[in-house]
Order: structure tokens, then C-alpha cells, then sequence
């Protein structure tokens, strides 16, 4: 008989009560959630983060007195294990950048429908990076456009070849499932792999890796998207 896989614990993280109300209600319906708990302000999300320690963390980008991004960056001193991703009405490009650099999961906005929402919950509780759609081209666009010159490779001639094409899947949003296709490797070896690049490039996490590769484009092209 195989072992019962415990439920996802959620907290969520927004001065709206009706919204809060609403995903929790719509993750109660699925038995692999479990909404631990809830706030409405960055200070009373950051107690009941040490308290609870869930996997996935909901948090709203705008609240009143803390922000988001102030409140991500305390929540990850003390539950560094949670996948926090920032469910947001801001579709504004430098938002994300932000976001993502201070270390968030993901970042997913609220016009996304049910669905989409479960499954990224359930990505990132894996270890994905979850990025709401519209805003991807935003992201790429941000950081490549503008004339900008690359910045220098700093941490990326640490990396061994195996790692610089691993940080180029990050890039691209890939999954460690994908990136195992692409590069015909096993999942378990990406996985050492993704590790050993945060590590060496002193990040916590994927989507901070991604960011980083797309920022030091010198990777040879290898950051571009496939055609």
C-alpha cells in the first residue's frame, strides 16, 4: 500500500478579506491543499509564517504598511522553505523584477483563472518557478531591452559548461523535467545541478537564478529562447 502524501499547506497574505476568502474556499475543494492560515498585513503574515511554517505562501504585492517585497524578504530569514509567490493586480514589469530578485517563487496575477492557479500552486510547491504568462515577455523584454549592455559575468565563469547550459533552461522557465529532456539527463542529476549553481552564484533560488542568467547575457546566446 503506498504512503498517503500529506497535503500542501497554503498561507495566505492579503488585506482583502473577500479574496482571501475566496482561495480559501476554492482550496478547500481540493483535498491536496490545506489552508493553515491566514493575515492581512505583512507583520501578522510574517508571525504566522514562523508559527506555521507552510509550503506555499500566497502573498499580495500592495498592503497596507509593510509591502510585499519588504514582508518576503523577513518571511525568508525564518521559513526559507516556503515556495512564496506574489499574487498581485500589478502587471507592471519592474514589480516582477523586483519580486523575483528579493527572492519570490513566482509571480502570479489575480485575473488568473482557478485552474491555473491549483497548478501553480502545485508547481511551486515542487520546486518550479511560476510565472503568470502575460508577464514573461515583460520580464525578458525588461531585462534585455533598453540598450543596456550586458552586465559582467561575475559568478557565471564558476560554472562548469553542464551548469551554464542548466542556468539557460532557468532562463527559459523550464522545469527540472524539462530541462531533463533537453539536455537527456536525469531528473535527479538536474536537480544536483540547479543546486550546485545556486551555490556558486550565491542565490536561494530558481527563478533568482533565471534572473541572473537573463541579466549577465553572456552566456554565448545560450539564454535565448529556442525557436
Amino acid at each position: 500500500m503506498e504512503e498517503a502524501t500529506n497535503p500542501i499547506s497554503v498561507l495566505l497574505v492579503d488585506d482583502h478579506t473577500l479574496f482571501r476568502s475566496g482561495i480559501r474556499s476554492l482550496l478547500q475543494r481540493h483535498a491536496e491543499f490545506t489552508v493553515v492560515g491566514e493575515a492581512a498585513d505583512g507583520v501578522e503574515g510574517i508571525k504566522r509564517a514562523q508559527q506555521l511554517q507552510p509550503d506555499v505562501i500566497l502573498l499580495d504585492l500592495n498592503m497596507p504598511g509593510m509591502s510585499g517585497v519588504e514582508t518576503l524578504q523577513l518571511m525568508q530569514q525564518d521559513c526559507p522553505q516556503a515556495a512564496i509567490i506574489m499574487l498581485t493586480v500589478s502587471e507592471d514589469a519592474q514589480d516582477l523584477t523586483v519580486a523575483l530578485k528579493a527572492g519570490a517563487c513566482g509571480y502570479l496575477l489575480k485575473n488568473i483563472d482557478t485552474d491555473y492557479l491549483i497548478r501553480a500552486i502545485r508547481r511551486a510547491a515542487s520546486g518550479e518557478t511560476v510565472v503568470a504568462e502575460a508577464m514573461t515577455g515583460k520580464l525578458v523584454a525588461l531585462l534585455q531591452g533598453g540598450g543596456q549592455a550586458a552586465q559582467p559575468l561575475s559568478g557565471l565563469d564558476k560554472l562548469t559548461p553542464r551548469e551554464k547550459d542548466i542556468i539557460a533552461c532557468l532562463a527559459r522557465g523550464e522545469s527540472n523535467k524539462s530541462i531533463a529532456r533537453t539536455l537527456d539527463v536525469a531528473e535527479s542529476t538536474v536537480k544536483i545541478h540547479v543546486a550546485n549553481v545556486l551555490k556558486k552564484l550565491n542565490l536561494t533560488s530558481r527563478v533568482q537564478a533565471a534572473v541572473y542568467a537573463v541579466e549577465h547575457r553572456s552566456l554565448n546566446g545560450a539564454t535565448e529562447s529556442p525557436n
